[in-house]
């Protein structure tokens, strides 16, 4: 399990170093982790934001002092919240180790070390989550407990619960069926004694293997005895349960008032389909759904497959529609000899099939998925007449711990049908968990090589979005934004490939590409009459060495613009985390008359401090704050705080996904002075937005 993009962790640093904690969460966001930090001053802070704030992680350095690390988790423990603390230390041994365990810190991380931070946030963020769910679940439990012990007590239905053969709960009707007039009569009685002399041998043999874990018969006949001795046929439906959090079976048990062999006879006219003769869908999911469940909980493996005709409306189109059914019935007729003895089949669809294979490993389940592929194919169905052969398409999956849920089993077993079916039929795709990691390195290595052919071909796109004054700035300025020519009309947007080039080493190349193609644009626009300035984004890989600020001197010569049209943009948390590297890069793009901003600004844990240390030419607000903003007078605050202090520093500023006009109201009134977004203007790759 991976934590979602999407997914924002609520972190609570605990560390007396501003510069230590911005650098840990700058770590976390630039290995993709949404993180919305904060950090307490003094104990007094803490508690008020425990207190107060919705939390999920605490990181805690030991060596803090402001608020150590036992006032830290006293402070936890006492808020009687699920909020787990992770200690950081500056170095690890056994003396370290036991103190942080004896402290109560779910976990360690060692300072310095981003990779292995991160790895322990998001594991402990994912145990968190799953602790969260268990908890929704056991209410969810005990309200469907509720509801289902008020529904057996008013059942018609005489039903009992039965631990190791004692009864442990029974129903009015339950005890009306055998003459007891109270639940006392009959707590702690045996099974055995409800049931005639003659077939007592025979079900001891059954309480037995079910006392070792086997599974109950669907159905079980016998003669049962009532309290005052009369014998009556009966029938016996188990169900494994639990009952006041014990493991038991819970027992219908129902009077046989017709002829047994028809009773039977009906109960399996009920269980099947009739046009196939094979299980209907609700049999079939019923034995699905106990198979997913013994697989969870006992690490069972199952397989199931779909089986699914080819050309099913070509097929009937051309035997006419009335022989939809014959049709189907012939594929089944064909499919059965296929199945083992551990195999159950069912029409699951209306002209779809579906397979459980119990007890059946990958390798078992693909070579059943293949044998019904190659049995189809090579029978010929017989419909009145006609004789024709029939492909079908496979979609599989393997039932076993790592995929143990009734909708992610469908789920998974109709993507691969879906596939299979896709391109062109006649095949199986059988879902392999143990697949997933080969086919992620497929993945990155289709990606690299369409990100290396975009460089060497010019594949890459330039869309523009305007950037609009609030204060009547005169021209145009735009936004440059990367896009990818998929090739098929459509364009991949950066957070799908830029992940993957940074972590590969290719980013730095995609910066250079974005810069050269910007400052031609920006020359070309000079030359035509309409001139512009231009926001381009760059990376910390800018940052290595002079690269950057020699291609940047070469292409505004060549194109003979002003530096001053290119206005560069760097996220906060990498200039912060680089900040002498980024310091020598501002004064470099200063000698060529270029300005340098800030993106993503505000969100760090002190975000004026940096500019101290580093003048941007203007700072873009991070986007989070634009969110509801007409409806939150904390970020309307925090804004107007950015805009003052940026004011005081001749610094511009921009508010970027503005989305609405109450927003724009704000940001005008705010003293913002530039703002962007959909609710303005999509980005395209023509600029005629009208400035004036």
């Amino acid at each position: 399990m991976q934590i979602g993009r999407e997914t924002t962790v609520r972190l609570l640093v605990v560390d007396d170093s501003v510069e230590d904690a911005e650098a840990i969460v700058s770590g976390l966001r630039n290995g993709g982790l949404a993180v919305r930090p904060s950090r307490p001053e003094n104990a007094q802070q803490l508690a008020a934001m425990v207190g107060s704030q919705p939390l999920d992680l605490v990181l805690a350095a030991k060596s803090a002092r402001q608020v150590s690390a036992t006032e830290a988790m006293a402070i936890i423990d006492a808020s009687g919240k699920d909020l787990p603390m992770i200690l950081v230390l500056d170095q690890v041994d056994e003396k370290t180790v036991l103190e942080a365990i004896a402290l109560g810190a779910r976990k360690i991380a060692l300072r310095g070390q981003i990779d292995q931070i991160r790895h322990v946030v998001q594991s402990e963020y994912i145990d968190l989550e799953a602790r969260r769910g268990l908890r929704r679940l056991e209410a969810q439990v005990r309200e469907t407990e509720r509801r289902c012990d008020a529904l057996i007590a008013s059942s018609r239905d005489p039903i009992a619960y039965v631990h190791e053969g004692m009864h442990i709960r029974a129903n009015d009707a339950y005890l009306e069926m055998f003459g007891f007039e109270s639940f006392e009569d009959i707590e702690g009685m045996s099974l055995l004694d409800l049931v005639a002399p003659a077939h007592v041998e025979k079900f001891k043999q059954l309480l037995k293997g079910l006392s070792k874990g086997e599974a109950p018969p669907p159905r079980y006949e016998l003669e049962a005895r009532g309290i005052d001795g009369n014998v009556f046929p009966a029938v016996m439906e188990f169900t494994a349960a639990t009952y006041e959090d014990e493991p038991c079976q819970q027992i219908v048990f129902r009077r046989q008032e017709a002829d047994p062999a028809l009773a039977r006879e009906v109960e399996e006219l009920r269980r099947r389909d009739q046009v196939t003769g094979l299980l209907n869908r609700q049999t079939f999911l019923l034995s699905l759904e106990s198979a997913v469940a013994e697989a969870a909980q006992s690490g069972a493996n199952h397989g199931l497959l779909l089986v699914e005709p080819d050309h099913h409306q070509q097929l009937l189109q051309e035997l006419g529609l009335d022989a939809g059914d014959a049709l189907i019935a012939g594929i089944a007729e064909r499919l059965r000899p296929l199945l083992g003895p551990n195999d159950e089949a069912a029409r699951f669809g209306e002209h779809n099939f579906a397979v459980l294979s119990r007890g059946s490993d990958h390798a078992h389940t693909a070579r059943l998925a293949e044998t019904i592929r190659a049995g189809l194919a090579d029978a010929v169905v017989d419909i009145g007449a006609r004789s024709l052969s029939v492909t079908a398409s496979i979609g599989g999956v393997q039932i076993s711990e790592r995929i143990a849920s009734l909708p992610q089993v469908l789920a998974r077993a109709n993507q691969g049908l879906q596939s299979s079916v896709g391109v062109g039929g006649n095949r199986a795709e059988i879902f392999d968990p143990g697949a997933l990691d080969r086919a992620e390195e497929e993945r990155i290595e289709a990606w690299l090589a369409r990100i290396r052919a975009a460089l060497a071909n010019d594949s890459f796109i330039l869309h523009y979005q305007p950037v609009i004054s609030l204060q009547g700035e005169p021209g145009a300025m735009y936004e440059a934004y990367l896009r990818l020519d998929g090739g098929d009309g459509e364009l991949v947007f950066p957070q799908t490939f830029l992940p993957i080039a940074e972590e590969n080493g290719l980013i730095g190349e995609i910066d250079r590409w974005v810069v050269k193609h910007a400052i031609r644009t920006i020359g070309e626009r000079a030359r035509s009459g309409k001139p512009v300035q231009l926001l381009v984004k760059i990376t910390q890989a800018s940052l290595d060495g002079d690269g950057m600020l020699k291609l940047i001197a070469d292409e505004l010569a060549a194109q003979k613009v002003d530096g001053a049209q290119l206005i560069l943009q760097l996220p906060e948390s990498k200039v912060f985390t680089h900040l002498k590297p980024a310091q020598d890069f501002l004064e470099g793009a200063k000698r060529l008359g270029v300005r340098v901003g800030l993106e993503q600004f505000g969100s760090g844990l002190n975000s004026m401090q940096l500019l101290s240390h580093f003048s941007p030419a203007f700072v873009k607000i991070d986007r989070a704050f634009m969110l509801d903003l007409s409806k939150s007078p904390e970020q309307q605050s925090r804004i107007r705080e950015i805009a003052d202090t940026a004011r005081d520093r001749d610094i511009k500023t921009v508010a970027e996904f503005v989305q609405d006009a109450a927003s724009m109201t704000f940001l005008f009134s705010g003293g913002v002075d530039y703002v962007q977004g959909h609710f303005l203007a999509m980005a395209g790759p023509e600029m005629n937005y009208e400035f004036e």
